[in-house]
């Protein structure tokens, strides 16, 4: 079971990997194949949440970041709770994952976008090659939140 198999996988470069859920098994492969960071933004209420993910995880001695994001209530916290671990992370392979790779392409999209890493554009075609934000409820109003606020602190 490769980890690439797992649902929405998407390989952003040689450090970041995403995906919806993946299973006791793939995260249990995590350290044997280079990575130094889980995030998880899948709450534990989830029916695809896997039992014991951070002892999993942390036994391979892997930093493990759970930020349980409310699907129809996305956050301005929760991102920035994000945007911090992906800082922290440093250079370190790290793989991020939820239900369906919705909130973490989003998440992912907003911080490439923020660091210079892309461009608007390119943050929307990553995203949009699995979902439309736009047509779920909170997610508008976290994308133009984000953005307005990146776009204040630049000016």
């Amino acid at each position: 079971m490769a980890l690439e198999e797992s649902i929405n996988f998407l390989r952003v470069n040689d450090r970041v990997t995403t995906s919806g859920v993946v299973g006791a098994k793939r995260l249990s492969d995590l350290g044997r194949l280079g990575y130094g960071v889980v995030i998880n933004l899948l709450p534990d209420e989830s029916e695809h949440a896997v039992k014991n993910e951070r002892q999993i995880v942390e036994e391979q001695g892997l930093r493990y970041v759970h930020i349980p994001v409310d699907f129809g209530r996305p956050t301005l916290a929760d991102f920035d709770e994000f945007d911090s671990a992906m800082n922290e992370a440093q250079e370190k392979r790290v793989h991020i994952h939820c239900a369906a790779n919705y909130r973490v392409t989003a998440f992912y999209a907003l911080y490439a976008e923020l660091g210079g890493i892309w461009t608007q554009s390119q943050g929307q075609d990553f995203v949009e090659r699995l979902w439309r934000p736009q047509d779920h409820e909170g997610w508008p109003v976290l994308f133009a939140t984000v953005r307005a606020r990146a776009k204040t602190s630049s000016e």
